[in-house]
């Protein structure tokens, strides 16, 4: 993830600022969880196909069409960034779910095509989109919220577009929507009621955090789903506070209802996700008890030698 990356960090303001005012009504007014049933915290990375983790977290020999079922043994989630670019076919995504384990409890991510998203913004897209929702339905249990990204030019001059694309969108498949532009943030005023419009319809808003653009990190919950996009920096002490102060806030917001998370995690160096990822639900688990199992190095085969 590019988008808000910056050269130099040493005048950023890492810190989380608070809560929007808004985020704890709607943890408040969220229905509870069924006796018995924890929250959800689900963390991944962007994609499954990572060569460099052969010998780590990949056992060696691994072969490329077994990636995405070992992947699924070190995270619990991931941003499906290939359906930006095509949206798979049936058996494809059929072949994603074995992959993984129907009954795992993995959660998939899946990004709306861009052909919706960037190409068309949202114009003219029900073909489209019905093309999309009909395909990721196939993974069934295992799909989490949908995750449409508008692209930097698409201002709240595209309110009413945006408006009518949520509306039509099917009320069976979760939708978690990323604002870029800047002038989303710039007035409180608009800011305050777009968030509510997404708040109206049930559709999760995404925090991002970005060294570059902080006004992206709004801390406003629209729905009790957190989907939180974080760009690390190679492991810099920064990431690891990050990890800890994020770890915090969501303990916060699971004691206020919330009923799940998801965190994705975007490092330039894919060797540096796993670290990070174990350190952050490390601190999550010693804050709430939630019991994710964090990434770790697998035994790897060694053969014998003769001498």
């Amino acid at each position: 993830m590019d988008f808000g990356r910056l050269p130099d960090l040493r005048y950023v303001d890492f810190r989380l600022p608070p809560d929007h005012p808004d985020t704890a009504a709607v943890l408040a007014r969220a229905a509870p969880l069924a006796p018995g049933t924890a929250p959800g915290l689900f963390v991944g990375c962007p994609i499954w196909t990572n060569k460099e983790w052969l010998g780590s977290y990949f056992p060696l020999g691994a072969k490329e069409p077994d990636y995405l079922h070992h992947y699924a043994q070190q995270f619990n989630a991931l941003e499906l960034n290939t359906t930006h670019y095509r949206i798979p076919d049936a058996p494809t995504v059929r072949r994603w779910r074995a992959a993984v384990g129907a009954d795992s409890g993995f959660r998939f991510c899946p990004k709306l095509p861009r052909a919706i998203s960037h190409e068309r913004e949202l114009y003219n897209t029900d073909s489209l989109t019905l093309s999309f929702t009909r395909a990721v339905r196939e993974l069934a249990h295992n799909l989490g919220p949908c995750f449409l990204q508008l692209p930097p030019q698409f201002g709240p001059e595209h309110l009413p577009r945006l408006e009518r694309f949520l509306l039509d969108w099917p009320a069976d498949v979760p939708l978690a929507v990323e604002l870029r532009h800047p002038r989303w943030f710039a007035e409180r005023e608009l800011r305050d009621s777009t968030f509510a419009l997404l708040e109206a319809l049930g559709k999760t808003l995404v925090v991002t955090d970005v060294a570059g653009r902080r006004d992206v990190l709004h801390q406003r919950l629209t729905t009790p789903v957190a989907f939180v996009r974080l760009n690390g920096h190679g492991l810099i002490a920064s990431d690891f506070a990050r990890a800890d102060t994020w770890a915090e806030r969501l303990a916060g917001w699971y004691a206020q209802g919330l009923h799940a998370a998801y965190v994705f995690i975007h490092q330039r160096d894919v060797r540096h996700a796993p670290i990070w990822a174990q350190h952050f639900l490390g601190r999550v688990h010693a804050l709430t008890g939630l019991p994710v199992r964090p990434p770790r190095p697998i035994p790897q085969q060694v053969q014998g030698s003769l001498f």
